[in-house]
């Protein structure tokens, strides 16, 4: 099912499939989940730190996610999407979460433990935190532009994701997309125009 489909059956679909679910049908569960695999994943990839892409795909994350959904789904106390969506996005960060932190302890066991930190040259000391009110001002921005990709088409979201998040050249988005380079351009022109549509009527944009 696609992320449109999904939207236009949420106001009905998917609360029938949720309530379906919590009387042990499971196909209705899978349902219910796969309408949200685009947006979890378009999550997981911005969410995935740099150094954990080699030890973990957005596509695991996301499967990962609805494994711990499917056992916890007696938690879940909600009936619209968008708490199922928050919903989802929680176990996802939280078991993303677990993976940064298995991680990072292990990477720490492996440095020298007596290098102390007043030895830690001031250029590389970390920059000062951003207040919470900025942080959750650009939480929100992103949230809300997560969600606007996940309603493009499918080659849109595609050519939104391969030239912004991978910095593909639109060569190398036209091979993947079996276009021309000028033809991968306007692609990306009319993915950008479907995009702030999206973000003005989420009154992102003005």
């Amino acid at each position: 099912m696609t992320w449109n489909t999904a939207v236009d059956s949420a106001a009905g679909g998917l609360a029938c499939w949720i309530e379906t679910a919590r009387r042990g049908d499971t196909e209705a569960l899978g349902r219910a989940l796969e309408s949200f695999r685009a947006y979890l994943l378009l999550v997981a990839n911005e969410e995935l730190d740099p150094d954990l892409r080699t030890k973990l795909g957005g596509s695991d994350l996301v499967q990962e996610t609805f494994l711990h959904a499917q056992h916890d789904l007696g938690s879940f106390r909600g009936r619209t999407d968008a708490e199922w969506r928050l919903w989802l996005r929680g176990i996802l960060i939280h078991r993303l979460a677990n993976h940064r932190r298995h991680y990072r302890e292990t990477v720490k066991r492996r440095l020298d433990r007596e290098v102390a930190l007043a030895e830690t040259p001031e250029r590389e000391w970390p920059a000062e935190s951003p207040s919470p009110s900025t942080s959750m001002a650009t939480r929100e921005l992103e949230e809300a532009i997560l969600e606007a990709v996940a309603r493009l088409p499918e080659h849109h979201r595609e050519v939104v994701l391969w030239h912004h998040r991978e910095h593909l050249p639109f060569d190398e988005v036209g091979r993947r997309l079996g276009v021309s380079t000028e033809a991968a351009r306007k692609h990306w022109e009319r993915a950008l125009k479907g995009l702030r549509r999206e973000l003005r009527g989420s009154h992102v944009l003005p």
